[in-house]
């Protein structure tokens, strides 16, 4: 098994970053995350940023950015990931009232990646569920995108958790997807009684996380991004429990 990077989406530990987005980063290095994939930057100057990176050594993998800034302020985006020299923008998501017209979409996709790409940035699109749930003629969402966006312009960030959740097998489509599969969320999670998802620490839910692992390296994933959408116990105690799974689990068996 190959070595991986190990990065938090740091919208994990959104309630910490309120408060102190600072000395939560601090934590999050102290915690071994060799990176981090940020969801907003808690209004702290890219410069700023990018020296307290360089000083607790974590690498800025990329950053989730709405669909509506990468319509309105795809710029300052580009200039903020830039600075504090991060690979990827991604979108995160497709506003819920906006699900339909996906030609359409898929256009704006191509005119973001082709902007990112000349300013030395890889554009990313991550998953949820309905982009397994809904379909453009005969296939899915998700696969109809990256069938309208070759793979120089738009690289997947696979969530997994919402591919298991849906039905679909993460193993299979990490396959699928491999040698355009940079970016792997790792989560795991259990079915809530309401038939929704309850996201927990790595090792705690249903994922057969080792047979993810080695299906990652088999795709040449580069990083792994640690990713609990709701944490049942302080975000940043969920997220030192996944980091220890994967130290047992992961990084003890290389």
């Amino acid at each position: 098994m190959k070595r991986m990077g190990i990065g938090l989406q740091m919208y994990t530990v959104r309630d910490e970053t309120a408060k102190d987005f600072r000395s939560t980063l601090r934590k999050v290095a102290e915690l071994g995350y060799e990176g981090v994939e940020f969801a907003g930057y808690g209004d702290v100057p890219a410069e700023e940023m990018k020296s307290l990176l360089q000083e607790l050594n974590l690498k800025a993998i990329g950053s989730h950015v709405r669909y509506h800034l990468l319509q309105d302020n795809l710029e300052n985006e580009i200039a903020y990931l830039k600075t504090i020299g991060a690979e990827y923008i991604v979108c995160p998501n497709i506003p819920q009232d906006d699900r339909r017209d996906w030609e359409r979409h898929f256009s704006f996709f191509e005119q973001v990646a082709r902007k990112a790409q000349k300013h030395g940035l890889q554009f990313a699109y991550h998953n949820h569920a309905f982009e397994f749930e809904e379909k453009v003629g005969e296939q899915f969402v998700f696969d109809a995108l990256y069938d309208a966006l070759p793979p120089v312009l738009a690289q997947v960030e696979m969530d997994l958790g919402w591919v298991q959740y849906v039905g679909q097998d993460p193993l299979a489509y990490t396959a699928k997807y491999s040698g355009r599969l940079p970016l792997l969320h790792l989560k795991d999670f259990r079915y809530a009684e309401d038939g929704g998802i309850d996201t927990l620490e790595l090792g705690r839910g249903i994922i057969h996380l080792p047979e993810v692992l080695q299906a990652a390296s088999d795709a040449d994933v580069e990083w792994l991004i640690v990713e609990q959408d709701r944490c049942q116990n302080p975000p940043l105690e969920s997220v030192e429990i996944s980091m220890q799974w994967l130290c047992e689990n992961y990084l003890s068996r290389l």
